[in-house]
């Protein structure tokens, strides 16, 4: 169920967003809905319904025991950008 919702916002923050989602070919209910979902999810991932895509792809890569994702990141990272 929808529902109406009012808020107070800058100006030219309003118009920069309605910009935005307009190039972004969405609109600016549904970019603002779609961030305050992402910022109030549960912190529980148990409870996230995952879509087929994702549940067929879930468990498809197995990282070496040792791997250092962050360790990693930044390898990359550091020789994309040098």
């Amino acid at each position: 169920m929808n529902t109406k919702l009012t808020l107070t916002i800058e100006q030219t923050i309003i118009e920069r967003a309605k910009k935005y989602a307009n190039n972004k070919g969405r609109s600016l209910s549904e970019i603002i809905e779609n961030y305050l979902k992402a910022i109030t999810r549960d912190e529980n991932a148990e409870n996230i319904e995952l879509t087929p895509i994702v549940k067929s792809l879930k468990g498809s890569f197995k990282a070496p025991q040792n791997f250092d994702y962050k360790k990693e990141l930044s390898k990359r990272l550091t020789e994309k950008y040098q």
